[in-house]
């Protein structure tokens, strides 16, 4: 199985967008703004239809820059973030630290991937982090190529980490948190639950990860040269102290989004001059002069352009579907059937229907305060637990940030590392399957036990 360019994929769902506006009746609910979370967020009971606002070929078409516009703050980030991590490979900091991690790690190089895993799962428990991890593309594909991996191995241990860590996560603020705002629950309430899972999802994609880059991983007469420490302090290429301050000042760049994420409310703007900021300093400590440091932050630019642009083209499909009138028309037609089935499949079966709605709504957030008003009651009226509905909702839309190509930061991610979709999927599906079965078996232990 081959999938078309990523571009050609985009363009194909944004067709599919606009030839459902014509099949699918426009409706909407009434919407009110939640002072609790600050949101809109739909009223229950209320989908109505309205005038049908069918989209056409052109329409489509302009929804392009439209969804570029909508994303601008996101596509500018992974510019400049591209443009600062430009700036470090050209100071040769990062090579020569990576050269002498791998001849460290000799034999042990395979503890690369649960490392990461945990450290950039952890990012995706604590921000949802995504778009961010672009900025670690040259690093990580120079490393794996160093351990004899595959590109796809630098994507499953940093994004997919990312993602399975933010659909498990017991404190997600743009996921879990939100969701169980609207749904009136306590923040971090079914703590102790979710962490007992979110350990076993982890397991799961470390293992599936390690299984897979042991199976093709190359031999190492055939993989890039690295030559031992010794050999590297004598040909003048082992990590000097600017190189350790580089790393230092990159560190504190990434404490510094963590904090200004959770603590000061920092956006894609603050982050994006954050790392403009570490960029230019890196720079200067690197000795490329101000005329080299411009040279390499377009270098990234230009490295960069084509994975954030497919943001803005993955963005507009949904701008196609809200123009057409047709997102809370799909809500109302996905979840009133499950209404009447019993409460462990109505629980299943939400999960499920979270994943399928996930596909025209990329955002989780936007899914949280879109959903949850009609789940909560339905659930109420089955006597399903609200913590429940929200785990259905966590586990359906976060596993499917794996796998939609309307995740313009999966789209992205792949584009930049070169790594091809179906060779994804194909990596992706197993794993995929165990991790939706282990979300299923969480919903059936938190109805057993009255969560």
């Amino acid at each position: 199985m081959r999938f078309p360019h990523p571009l050609v994929l985009l363009l194909g769902c944004l067709g599919l967008a606009a030839a459902a506006s014509h099949l699918l009746p426009a409706g909407q609910y009434e919407r009110r703004e939640d002072p609790v979370t600050g949101r809109s967020v739909v009223v229950a009971g209320t989908y109505h239809r309205v005038e049908p606002a069918p989209v056409g070929a052109f329409r489509a078409l302009v929804a392009i820059p439209r969804g570029m516009a909508d994303a601008a703050s996101v596509i500018f980030y992974v510019f400049l973030v591209g443009g600062a991590f430009a700036v470090v490979e050209r100071t040769g900091a990062s090579t020569r630290l990576v050269q002498r991690l791998v001849a460290g790690l000799g034999e042990a190089g395979a503890m690369v991937i649960p490392l990461a895993c945990l450290a950039f799962g952890l990012g995706g428990v604590l921000i949802q982090m995504q778009e961010e991890l672009i900025a670690f593309v040259p690093v990580l594909l120079l490393l794996t190529a160093r351990l004899g991996y595959s590109p796809l191995i630098a994507c499953a241990m940093s994004i997919g980490a990312a993602a399975v860590g933010a659909a498990f996560s017991p404190v997600n603020p743009f996921q879990v948190v939100i969701a169980q705002k609207v749904a009136d629950l306590p923040p971090q309430s079914g703590l102790g639950f979710r962490l007992v899972f979110l350990a076993l999802a982890m397991g799961l994609w470390t293992i599936g990860t390690m299984r897979h880059a042991a199976r093709t991983r190359v031999p190492a007469s055939d993989r890039p040269a690295t030559a031992d420490p010794a050999d590297t302090e004598r040909a003048g290429t082992r990590p000097a102290l600017t190189d350790w301050i580089i790393l230092a000042l990159v560190a504190a760049t990434f404490v510094l989004f963590i904090v200004g994420a959770r603590r000061w409310g920092w956006d894609f703007p603050d982050f994006s001059a954050l790392f403009f900021l570490m960029g230019a300093a890196v720079g200067m400590i690197g000795r490329l002069g101000v005329s080299g440091t411009a040279e390499a932050f377009v270098e990234g630019f230009r490295s960069l352009a084509f994975a954030a642009l497919l943001i803005g083209f993955a963005r507009a499909i949904y701008v196609v579907l809200n123009d057409g009138m047709i997102i809370d028309t799909i809500v109302q037609g996905l979840f009133a059937p499950i209404a009447g089935l019993p409460v462990a499949l109505s629980a299943v079966g939400m999960m499920a229907l979270q994943a399928v709605l996930h596909i025209p709504v990329p955002s989780t957030s936007g899914q949280a305060v879109l959903t949850m008003p009609v789940l909560v009651p339905l659930s109420d009226l089955l006597g399903l637990s609200r913590q429940v509905t929200v785990l259905a909702y966590q586990y359906g839309a976060g596993l499917c940030e794996l796998l939609t190509p309307t995740n313009g930061a999966l789209m992205a991610m792949l584009a930049a590392t070169g790594v091809r979709y179906e060779e994804w999927f194909r990596f992706l599906r197993g794993l995929l399957a165990l991790l939706f079965g282990l979300g299923g078996l969480a919903l059936l232990a938190g109805i057993a036990l009255r969560l």
